[in-house]
């Protein structure tokens, strides 16, 4: 058992360096920060953003869905709770439109106290202060509010929710590895939630940069998003040697709320506004499916 605790604390310390090296990646390298690149450097960044938006839909569907799905109802069956009522997806449909709600609310009192944030126009005017035409301008891709026709789709409290919901998820995934009780199931599990870590805290950081998050709060995010799974970890160690089997239903209710706010940051933030911007639509499409084909991959191979 001492030797297992031993394991546990190597993947607490790998997970903690690895999330924070690939998370400052983009909040560090000015590349992935600028918005007046050249037409060729706008291209790319849409592109990796689509890609972003791809791993986002594959964890999704594929990741954070089916292990909520699995854990409430393993947990029901362990109530004998039966009933017709469909209540693992009721406690997804609650997270939501509980973010759809904060976020309307967020909305309306910056519309009170007269912010402009929110209600952008779609073209702005450029930095020399004259107004575009109508039609598609490649500027729309790159410019400093990085303004889409989706002109509500990098806002902040998005960037937040879309941070709460993959942080929430990150301790599930650190307590599966800490209420194991093998070295061959820790190390399994482990590299598995390396890989697809370092892919959705590369992809969260880099929608934070794209959201004008401040550099500071960039590194508060990926800060915290990395001591998730550590965190996940020690609780799972603790319950372990304290031998408590307690708040496991409490754990499912949480995982399914976590799971509804991903379904409206998916849906409603990442791909409609990959989607909704001019240019390279048909290669915007096929890094959306890159993206999905790499964590699909990664999902089957375990």
């Amino acid at each position: 058992m001492e030797y297992l605790l031993q394991v546990k604390i190597g993947a607490l310390v790998g997970l903690l360096l690895l999330t924070l090296f690939f998370g400052f990646i983009p909040a560090r390298v000015k590349w992935f920060r600028q918005t007046n690149g050249t037409e060729t450097h706008r291209i790319v960044q849409s592109l990796i953003s689509c890609f972003a938006g791809g791993v986002f839909l594959a964890a999704c569907l594929l990741d954070i869905i089916p292990d909520y799905l699995s854990d409430i109802n393993t947990e029901l069956d362990a109530r004998k709770v039966e009933t017709s009522f469909p209540l693992p997806e009721f406690i997804m449909a609650l997270g939501f439109f509980i973010v759809l709600i904060l976020e309307k609310i967020v909305v309306n009192c910056r519309e009170v106290g007269g912010a402009q944030e929110e209600r952008a126009p779609l073209i702005p005017e450029n930095r020399n202060g004259h107004s575009h035409g109508r039609g598609p301008h490649p500027d729309l891709e790159g410019s400093g509010h990085h303004v889409h026709m989706d002109f509500q789709a990098h806002s902040s409290f998005r960037s937040f929710m879309l941070f709460l919901s993959l942080s929430l998820h990150s301790v599930f995934e650190g307590l599966a590895i800490g209420l194991q009780n093998t070295n061959s199931k820790v190390l399994e599990i482990c590299i598995a939630i390396l890989v697809h870590k370092s892919i959705i805290v590369f992809s969260l950081s880099l929608k934070l940069v794209q959201s004008s998050v401040p550099p500071l709060w960039v590194a508060a995010y990926i800060g915290v998003f990395a001591m998730m799974s550590p965190i996940g970890i020690a609780i799972g160690i603790s319950v372990m040697e304290a031998q408590l089997g307690a708040g496991a239903l409490i754990q499912v209710v949480l995982e399914g709320l976590a799971a509804g706010t991903f379904i409206y940051i998916t849906f409603l933030e990442i791909l409609p506004h990959e989607l909704n911007s001019p240019g390279k639509q048909l290669l915007k499409v096929l890094f959306i499916l890159l993206g999905f084909a790499i964590m699909t991959a990664l999902t089957f191979l375990g």
